[in-house]
């Protein structure tokens, strides 16, 4: 039996604000151009030790010894990794914005008599003020241009300008819809390539099969390929073909119609780790999805197995798969590269576009269009190269979450950096809460908005209140690495809006949970 310990009111929350504190004065020191690299002793990481910049590693690498104060380390750290794996960025500001809700909340209650403060509507106020500013964020964010994307990627590799020019070549080279990612070079040079293959506009048919949790993506290295139209039942339909898949180690996807508790099967063997799978339906409707299966066939190597041909799925076998050199699937799409063996499509691109200009029809045109662009899609790959295993770490983390920044900079677009977007809000709302605990918990968001800003300059060696002295304009702010003050879009300091929106939600959430709590209750350490 295990024994319990329970703490109450003052003697808890005191202990989970020395977690609190710990965990995020560690991890706010890497924060902005002016921010430390943090040293990490890891028995998990190359040679016992890592060297990192990244906010969410340092806040995963601390584990302390007080019960409590661990267990707030575990909350923050779920606002970091939430951060993380929704934008990509931003996991140290998360952090930050919960450490001061948090602060100022307990700072307010302890200066203030228990009847003056109903805390659950202090609590309430908070996150509805929340809600309002993330909408405000988002729709205020511009569209990203080619200069701003240079920019984000900069910024967000720890204002790597090389890094940065790699990250935006690929994601230029790709497009905006692009899919890029990050491969170990096998030399010390970091450089990017544009691998061609095929993109499909269609994704995971289960959230279960994905394995990259950060990137919400489900990886396939050297996949067969299962092309078919046909309704797939039950898994013993396509055992034939599987059979011999599990038996090499290989991944599969299969690309068609899975019934519901066909796609349970694959989910619970692909968690179990019997087989790495994905099921993603067939692009498209009717005779164009017909078109673009047989398109998909043809550049893989698989047989199409077709109803409206006639084809018997249950006769599929092994030799009916195609292959390709890695699927990368997302919620929204799926992009295959090809193998160095991969049949020749050149000719059949070719033929496309000569029946292109044969077509009268506008919507046909469109329609053969698309089939050209699925079968020459690509995928941008950054090969990180570093001089030792521990450079490569540090490394593969700050291009990691620049790929991720601007993939979110693309979606939603961007917004003033250096922690300006959020300070601008901070000194233009006016409080409007119908209770004093209302607009008391609206004064203690708007307050913690401006702590990034802060923390951001202080790291710099400036002092955020002189410099704010400079500049009033919203848009206007300071780079601390030049100590120029201007506009942030012109000084080509963004930050991208999802990343800012989700810092926000994340810590918001954890910073309201910790503060509604009253009882805790540890396992007893003896």
């Amino acid at each position: 039996m295990i024994v319990k310990d329970i703490s109450f009111d003052s003697d808890g929350r005191d202990k989970l604000l020395s977690g609190i504190n710990k965990l995020a004065d560690a991890v706010k020191s890497t924060l902005g151009a002016g921010g430390e690299t943090v040293l990490i002793e890891s028995e998990q990481h190359t040679g016992g030790l890592t060297i990192t910049k990244d906010g969410v590693t340092v806040a995963k690498s601390i584990t302390l010894m007080d019960p409590i104060e661990n267990l707030a380390v575990t909350m923050m750290k779920e606002a970091a990794e939430n951060t993380a794996i929704t934008a990509g960025d931003g996991t140290t500001t998360a952090i930050v914005l919960t450490q001061s809700i948090i602060n100022t909340a307990l700072d307010y209650i302890a200066k203030s008599k228990p009847e003056d403060i109903n805390k659950m509507e202090m609590i309430g106020a908070i996150r509805q003020m929340s809600d309002k500013i993330v909408k405000v964020l988002l729709k205020s964010a511009k569209k990203i241009t080619t200069k701003g994307i240079l920019n984000v990627a900069t910024i967000s590799s720890n204002n790597d300008d090389k890094l940065g020019s790699i990250i935006a070549e690929a994601y230029t080279k790709v497009g905006r819809g692009g899919v890029v990612t990050l491969e170990d070079s096998k030399n010390s040079d970091t450089y990017c390539d544009i691998i061609e293959g095929v993109k499909i506009h269609r994704g995971f048919t289960s959230k279960h099969f994905i394995n990259d949790i950060r990137k919400e993506m489900c990886v396939l290295d050297k996949p067969y390929i299962l092309v078919t139209d046909q309704e797939i039942n039950s898994i013993s339909a396509i055992d034939k073909a599987l059979t011999p898949v599990l038996k090499k180690g290989r991944s599969v996807l299969i690309i068609g119609n899975v019934g519901e508790n066909a796609i349970k099967t694959l989910a619970v063997n692909h968690m179990k780790g019997i087989i790495n799978v994905c099921n993603i339906i067939p692009p498209q409707f009717g005779y164009k999805s017909h078109e673009l299966c047989q398109d998909i066939a043809q550049a893989t190597g698989a047989k199409f197995f077709s109803e409206s041909m006639g084809d018997d799925l249950s006769l599929i076998e092994f030799d009916d798969l195609g292959e390709a050199k890695k699927a990368i699937i997302t919620a929204e799409t799926t992009v295959l590269t090809l193998t160095e063996n991969a049949p020749l499509i050149e000719d059949h691109i070719k033929s496309l576009w000569e029946l292109h200009d044969e077509t009268k029809l506008n919507h046909e045109k469109a329609f053969i269009k698309e089939r050209i662009a699925t079968l020459t899609g690509g995928i941008g790959v950054v090969y990180v190269g570093a001089n030792s295993d521990i450079e490569l770490k540090e490394k593969r983390d700050r291009v990691d979450d620049a790929i991720c920044a601007t993939r979110a900079a693309l979606e939603n677009g961007i917004l003033p950096g250096g922690g300006i977007a959020l300070k601008n809000i901070a000194n233009n709302y006016k409080t409007n809460g119908s209770t004093k605990s209302e607009t008391l918990g609206q004064v203690i968001l708007m307050k913690s908005l401006s702590q990034p800003f802060a923390i951001i300059c202080r790291n710099a060696g400036i002092d955020p209140n002189e410099i704010s002295k400079k500049f009033d304009a919203n848009g206007i702010g300071v780079d601390v690495r030049t100590k120029e003050v201007g506009d942030m879009y012109k000084l080509g300091i963004i930050d991208p809006a999802k990343v800012t929106a989700c810092a926000i939600e994340n810590a918001v959430s954890v910073a309201t949970t910790i503060l509604s709590t009253n009882a805790i209750i540890t396992n007893v350490r003896l």
